[in-house]
């Protein structure tokens, strides 16, 4: 395992170990990743300030994965620099590890052993002795509401609440910098609201954390500043807001009682908005339009909808959505299996 800095005041909630001053977390320089021809990441910059959350987002294949194993120390980049807590990750890879928690993909924790089994194995495994693992087992356990599971066994866990642990494993030295590689994947909406949860605690008591999800409303929920990698290249970065605005204009949607009237419909949308290009979605009888003046926009398309005698089951106003950012800056959503990300 990693060595072992000074623990005394563990139970404070941050390590002891410091890290040189300096305005961002993670600094990231022309960072490239090459697999024989494939190419994961390619030039890579971005800086992330202390006390955020950063999102990025990419569909599978995309590098988002590489991008995390290169700052955890796991990859070597082909080329180009990374900064992680003011230490290079190639040069200085054992002051990096001192402070970062990583939360893989996978479960990391022993499915027969308890929960706070588990938490004082990993204490145990940082060299803070038994009396210390203990005691922040019990602090962790606590802090991601797993007190009263404590005692019962991993393989009796739902899913959310194994996320749960796995994410208090990865704090046990109470880090600067946490990872959290796709967190969520293959929860239910109860269990990814659960991890939500512990992670926005983790936010107010000033962790930095780098966050790789597929899952939009993730980054919209959680995090300060999202960037978006497609073939290994950040290709947009900002808030959300700002990259909703980036977008477009604001829509309106219309949805029709009747599918037989939905084209017709869509021609008085097209003529009420001035809208060049209008979206029909046949199953959801569904019609969508960009508009400029909201107000205006909806009085005329109810107006012409009242008119024509169609009757619509719903219309609404909306900002466009991260879904819609994501289809337009990628195309998709996924890759063939050949374009899938390497792991090896």
């Amino acid at each position: 395992m990693l060595g072992s800095p000074n623990c005394s005041n563990l139970t404070s909630g941050r390590s002891t170990v410091l890290s040189p001053n300096g305005a961002d977390a993670i600094t990231i320089e022309g960072l490239a990743k090459v697999y024989g021809k494939k190419e994961a990441l390619n030039g890579v910059d971005l800086n992330i300030p202390r006390g955020t959350v950063q999102a990025i987002l990419g569909p599978n294949g995309a590098g988002k994965t590489t991008m995390v194993r290169i700052l955890a120390t796991l990859l070597r980049p082909t080329r180009g620099r990374a900064e992680v807590a003011g230490f290079d990750v190639v040069k200085e890879p054992d002051e990096v590890r001192y402070r970062i928690g990583l939360l893989g993909q996978h479960a990391a924790v022993d499915e027969e052993l308890s929960g706070r089994q588990n938490l004082e194995l990993f204490g145990r495994l940082y060299h803070l002795g038994g009396k210390h693992a203990a005691l922040r087992a019990e602090e962790l356990l606590e802090q991601f509401d797993l007190t009263d599971t404590g005692k019962k066994a991993i393989k009796q866990y739902s899913g959310g609440m194994r996320r749960r642990l796995d994410l208090a494993a990865s704090l046990i030295m109470a880090p600067e910098i946490l990872f959290l590689d796709e967190p969520t994947t293959g929860l239910d909406p109860r269990g990814r609201t659960e991890v939500w949860n512990a992670v926005r605690s983790l936010i107010g008591d000033g962790t930095t954390v780098l966050l790789t999800t597929q899952y939009l409303e993730e980054a919209d929920q959680l995090a300060d500043r999202i960037s978006v990698v497609d073939h290994g290249r950040i290709i947009a970065d900002g808030t959300a807001d700002e990259l909703k605005s980036a977008l477009g204009a604001d829509r309106i949607d219309v949805v029709v009682q009747d599918a037989g009237k939905l084209e017709v419909a869509a021609s008085l949308v097209r003529r009420a908005t001035h809208a060049e290009e209008v979206a029909v979605d046949t199953y959801r009888r569904l019609v969508s339009a960009p508009v400029d003046d909201r107000m205006t926009a909806l009085s005329e398309t109810v107006r012409a909808l009242e008119d024509a005698g169609i009757d619509a089951e719903d219309i609404a106003l909306r900002r466009p959505t991260l879904d819609e950012v994501f289809l337009n800056l990628t195309g998709s959503t996924t890759r063939s299996d050949e374009d899938q990300e390497v792991t090896a």
